[in-house]
């Protein structure tokens, strides 16, 4: 994979009854189909994260992150291939008592294991405390010097990778729809937007504390809005609605969906298209962020519940 390139993906129209009763156009940008690991929203934080790392001949990466995070190992399979060491913290000291029964159970922390990435198991307490300059230092001297890159991506390189997420041929749309983590993604598309854009912004996780974040890296102060009614409890929750949602979906369209993101975002959009918030001949496009990787997490545990699990 070439860092160094524009990389354009595909919007695939979507085609449900809803969409023709209510006279809409929807389209999803597939940004999934970037990379199976580095996919989506991830390439585009990590490309000039990367970039900057480099111009600081930095040798090696520190991230942060929980046990399941699409971060973490796009971080790792990406710091392999742009030949950087990596390192994480990782939330969860109890991961870390027994790393052979973690890595064989956790196919994400795995999959970075593999691909080189050393981890740090802090407890969640101390974990709050990550970016503080005595835990930067400490992990310094454990590790030797690293360019940090923050927990999710997010940052004013990870931004402007992903203003680059839409192009000219995006003009022709009304909405665009995303999922929201830490504020990255939809940063990038309200300044990579045009004027007629409205950006709906889908938050996964609870909190108010996201606008103040998004200000801080937008440069146009208007068109955004956060539909904060679909993050089905919060962070990595979830519900039997969602989970039969996102199945219902894959067998409708053949697109998979994740249950922490581009589930809800998606739930939201067509809720929204049912209850008429959106003018007759409006044209949607929703962003596909990825995270497919984080899906087996999420099965492990539906399966031990004895719940419906998510159809690959």
């Amino acid at each position: 994979m070439n860092f160094d390139s524009q990389i354009e993906t595909k919007n695939q129209q979507i085609f449900l009854p809803i969409l023709e009763e209510k006279k809409v156009e929807l389209f999803i940008k597939r940004e999934d189909l970037i990379h199976p690991y580095i996919s989506g929203n991830k390439f585009r934080k990590l490309k000039y994260n990367l970039e900057e790392a480099k111009k600081l001949k930095k040798k090696s990466l520190l991230t942060f992150g929980g046990a399941f995070s699409n971060h973490i190992v796009a971080t790792a399979v990406a710091g392999e291939m742009a030949g950087f060491k990596t390192f994480a913290i990782i939330r969860g000291e109890e991961l870390g008592l027994n790393l052979a029964k973690t890595l064989e159970e956790n196919a994400t922390l795995r999959k970075a294991h593999e691909s080189g990435m050393k981890f740090h198991f802090v407890s969640r307490e101390i974990y709050r405390q990550k970016s503080s300059f005595g835990f930067i230092e400490k992990m310094k001297n454990k590790w030797g010097d690293f360019y940090v890159i923050p927990e999710g991506g997010t940052n004013i390189f990870g931004v402007q990778g992903c203003k680059e997420i839409l192009t000219i041929e995006d003009k022709y749309f009304d909405f665009i729809c995303c999922s929201v983590g830490t504020g990255g993604t939809i940063s990038g598309l309200i300044n990579g937007s045009k004027k007629h854009h409205k950006i709906l912004g889908f938050p996964a996780l609870k909190g108010n504390f996201l606008s103040e974040e998004i200000r801080k890296y937008t440069v146009k102060k208007n068109k955004w809005s956060l539909q904060k009614d679909y993050n089905f409890g919060g962070y990595a929750k979830h519900t039997d609605e969602l989970i039969s949602f996102i199945n219902t979906f894959k067998k409708d369209t053949d697109i998979l969906l994740d249950p922490i993101y581009t589930g809800k975002m998606m739930f939201g959009v067509l809720d929204l298209i049912q209850k008429d918030f959106f003018q007759e001949d409006s044209k949607i496009l929703a962003i596909h962020t990825g995270g497919m990787q984080g899906i087996h997490g999420v099965n492990q545990k539906l399966k031990e519940k004895n719940k419906e699990i998510i159809l690959l």
